[in-house]
């Protein structure tokens, strides 16, 4: 690619005037800043009202004075976050060169991000700032990594994403197995997924002294009733419908083999009620009906304008190969798990919290049927939030306080630095959020004299640009 100039070493400063590169569109600093954070308000309040009102409305009932009001705080305390990150990114972008005279590879962008951040997750409410922190350095570690690829310091690895899902769900799973989220009192959302998605029965301390008991009598009576139902309602349905007959018939034979797999060989040391293979079974149609439930449903909802224009079109939409991806982990996932802890429950003849371990490598083998490196990502960083919490529960890990404030500006500091210099190492969901932030604005700061460092950035700028359909067009 050609280069507006010549390369020049990262460290040396480049020598060009706020207009020049912050805001060519005005040479007024004051305006600039201004301009930006009243667009930011604006669209903060466009963003954070759907995302609140929908949280209200999602709760399922008459919201009360006390919800509306709480709704309304939390509106504008969040506004108040994210604008205030643009505001302070624009001014300590220009008070920074007034200051030291020039722009350096720290300060066109880093720092100044950094120092915004600062201020503006303390206006954040405490329990969102954790949140804040995970979804910053998922996309952040996405960034430097695709940073390290364009340099060929690393290469990408196939079914990396699954190596890092399958690594830190086991991690986790064996930390639910434990019973290590009941014990700070304040259970973790992600645990309340898993047991969800693997069932109630792998948790630690879910059976009591009775189930033994209760589920070898309640097989029983399940296999006595569904047979004394069956022949009941033969005997007392008379044959005037065949099709309905043929249906009964049917559900009855669907309901004999069902209990016969229920009442099937269950070791002692499993948690769960009924058969292994019935217990096996159970999760993976439940998932795999579930995942394509989901899929179905946001095919048709994303789809919508071209269904009215045409209903024939859904036939086309649902009826492809990837419309069984998400229902294809989701079920393999679940049966997986359930199947290689049974058989690891059989060999050692007991329930132990490590056996989450293989039992989750092996079911996160299933993630290459869907893969995701958003989500493979946020279960990396989950996984290591959890287990810095732990550490600290058992003192074996220092607290640190601001700790999570720290890398939240810290990988802000990161994207705000790619954003400028490469952006096409940025992950363009989050370009395209920085270019509706700012009223466009990101686009439109002057990469020419950034150039001088050799990174191909205004070549950069308009593949991104290119890419995501974005315009480099300053609105107020």
């Amino acid at each position: 690619m050609s280069q507006v100039f010549s390369k020049i070493p990262a460290s040396a400063p480049i020598t060009s005037s706020c207009m020049n590169y912050v805001h060519p569109w005005t040479d007024s600093c004051l305006q600039a800043i201004c301009g930006l954070y009243l667009y930011c308000i604006f669209d903060c309040l466009r963003i954070y009202g759907s995302v609140y009102v929908l949280t209200l409305l999602m709760k399922g009932r008459i919201p009360t004075k006390n919800d509306i009001k709480h709704t309304l705080y939390g509106i504008l305390q969040s506004t108040a976050f994210l604008s205030g990150t643009g505001f302070g990114y624009s001014l300590f972008l220009c008070s920074l060169r007034k200051l030291m005279g020039n722009f350096n590879i720290l300060t066109v962008s880093a720092i100044p991000a950094f120092l915004a951040s600062v201020f503006s997750i303390l206006i954040e409410r405490p329990s969102r700032r954790t949140l804040l922190c995970l979804y910053v350095s998922n996309v952040a570690t996405e960034t430097v990594w695709n940073m390290a690829v364009s340099r060929n310091y690393v290469k990408n690895i196939k079914y990396g994403d699954a190596a890092i899902f399958s690594s830190s769900i086991a991690l986790l799973l064996m930390y639910f197995k434990g019973g290590h989220h009941k014990k700070s009192g304040n259970e973790d959302s992600m645990f309340r997924v898993l047991r969800f998605v693997i069932g109630p029965y792998e948790e630690k301390d879910y059976t009591s002294s009775r189930s033994s008991q209760a589920n070898s009598f309640y097989r029983q009576q399940e296999q006595n009733d569904g047979r004394s139902r069956s022949g009941s309602w033969q005997r007392s349905r008379p044959k005037t419908n065949f099709v309905l007959h043929i249906v009964n018939q049917m559900l009855s034979i669907y309901k004999k083999i069902i209990n016969k797999i229920k009442c099937c060989d269950r070791h002692h040391a499993c948690p769960h009620p009924f058969s292994c293979l019935y217990y096996t079974m159970q999760g993976a149609g439940k998932m795999f009906s579930i995942g394509l439930g989901i899929q179905i449903s946001l095919k048709l909802l994303l789809n919508m304008k071209s269904i009215f224009q045409s209903p024939a079109n859904v036939k086309r939409i649902i009826w492809k190969k990837e419309t069984l991806n998400l229902a294809s982990f989701l079920g393999a996932f679940s049966g997986l798990f359930r199947s290689v802890s049974c058989i690891l429950r059989r060999i050692s003849g007991k329930d132990d919290p490590k056996h989450a371990i293989p039992a989750g490598i092996i079911a996160g083998m299933a993630f290459t049927r869907y893969p995701d490196t958003t989500v493979s990502l946020y279960v990396l960083w989950k996984a290591a939030q959890v287990t810095y919490n732990i550490g600290i529960e058992k003192g074996v890990l220092p607290k640190v306080p601001g700790f999570t404030e720290f890398l939240y500006c810290f990988s802000t500091a990161i994207l705000f630095h790619a954003a400028i210099l490469e952006p096409t190492n940025l992950r363009p969901s989050y370009w395209k959020f920085l270019h509706s932030i700012s009223g466009g604005r990101i686009a439109c700061m002057n990469r020419i004299p950034l150039d001088a460092w050799g990174l191909n950035t205004s070549e950069s700028l308009r593949t991104v640009l290119a890419q995501t359909k974005t315009v480099p067009v300053v609105h107020f």
